[in-house]
């Protein structure tokens, strides 16, 4: 009887092993614009779009840009990485303030398969720092209501 749980207790702990190597072989991990440089697996990054930097090649669907530290204070003392990223543009690109890339370098390049575009919110006012006035807001819209 004392056979059958062990047996059973090594079958459970090889299939928690198991099931741990795949789920951590399978993470993509956030990485500096450094680290993703050499990386030797799919990683994630996130940096600030240098939009002196960008060229669209329509006939390959391929989107040049480079992309600098989002934490860095000035652009020109940053780190930057050369992004390849082959599809449509999204289209509040131009609008962004900073993108996540997903993928892995490829010679002097950092291949994309995915960017996902964060734009500043619509909640923010025209610096950014700053949050909406929800007073402004009702005013506007009561007022609005009040003069149809």
């Amino acid at each position: 009887m004392k056979a059958k749980y062990i047996i059973g207790a090594l079958i459970v702990v090889a299939f928690v092993i198991w099931g741990a190597s795949a789920f951590l072989k399978t993470t993509i991990q956030y990485v500096s614009i450094d680290t993703a440089k050499h990386a030797d697996r799919t990683v994630q990054v996130m940096g600030k779009i240098d939009f002196d930097q960008v060229n669209y090649n329509s006939d390959e669907s391929r989107l040049e840009f480079a992309v600098y530290d989002a934490e860095a204070a000035d652009k020109t003392q940053a780190e930057h990485m050369k992004v390849v990223y082959y599809g449509v543009v999204p289209g509040n690109f131009d609008q962004a303030t900073s993108v996540v890339l997903k993928g892995k370098p490829v010679g002097d390049e950092f291949v994309a398969d995915q960017m996902l575009v964060k734009c500043p919110s619509k909640y923010q006012g025209e610096g950014g720092n700053e949050y909406q006035d929800m007073k402004k807001h009702e005013e506007a819209v009561n007022g609005a209501a009040d003069g149809v």
